[in-house]
């Protein structure tokens, strides 16, 4: 049977590791929001480096790229760490999922904005002088517009953001497969400029993919919700869990 005196110490580092646990969950999540900024400027510098067909900004989105595949790797390293330390359960368990799916997603919309300015590169390269396309324009806004939202839903927990996040995700398809149906029209009325039109379709099936990773972000924040429902004894009200994984 164990003294007061050494219960006492057992309480006592119980509660220190579930102080130092808190602490290291916040820090981490504080990560991932940083890095979610990070990624977002760069799909912006990617998308205005498109428009305005610069160059300098793309070599800049690639240099971030680089900077952001790192961040991502120390992230899923501390997810780890966390996990096998502490053995996080239930709503914390979530989280610390959840912020290893949000960071693999954040990583890959970095490669797809290093993609976009590889092809203005080229575009500059080639002093290609083609305007792009306003299908392709839109396309873009609406993207910029659903990473925006999704990472907005992020940091304020906002499940009903994300839910709207999710049901605009049709609607970026449908202006992808505008951009793609005038521009296969421009392969056969011109087909001396197809390397031009090809990296359009290539740029324009980037953004696209970038708005399917804004919108698993969004339905990783409607699974944290409803994870936080159930547990005060509620419904969750039915994204389901996030696609990708």
């Amino acid at each position: 049977m164990l003294s007061s005196g050494e219960n006492e110490t057992r309480v006592g580092q119980a509660s220190t590791v579930v102080r130092h646990a808190i602490r290291d969950q916040e820090n981490l999540w504080s990560e991932v929001l940083k890095l979610s900024a990070t990624v977002s400027a760069a799909l912006t510098a990617s998308v205005q480096a498109l428009r305005d067909n610069r160059a300098d900004l793309a070599r800049e989105v690639k240099i971030e790229e680089k900077a952001i595949d790192n961040w991502e790797v120390r992230i899923e390293q501390e997810c780890v760490r966390i996990l096998a330390r502490y053995g996080p359960t239930a709503s914390d368990l979530r989280r610390v999922i959840a912020a290893m799916r949000i960071s693999s997603e954040l990583e890959r919309m970095a490669d797809l904005a290093e993609h976009i300015a590889n092809r203005v590169k080229k575009r500059v390269a080639t002093a290609e002088t083609t305007p792009v396309p306003g299908s392709l324009d839109a396309l873009a806004t609406a993207s910029l517009a659903q990473v925006r939202d999704s990472l907005e839903a992020l940091a304020r927990d906002d499940a009903e953001l994300a839910q709207a996040v999710i049901r605009e995700d049709g609607g970026v398809d449908q202006l992808r497969r505008t951009v793609l149906r005038e521009l296969k029209d421009a392969i056969r009325h011109d087909p001396d400029r197809v390397d031009t039109w090809l990296r359009l379709i290539n740029t324009a099936r980037n953004l696209e993919r970038v708005a399917d990773h804004a919108s698993n972000i969004a339905e990783t924040v409607v699974y944290l919700k409803e994870g936080d429902i159930i547990r005060h004894g509620g419904a969750g009200a039915g994204a389901g869990t996030p696609r990708n994984g």
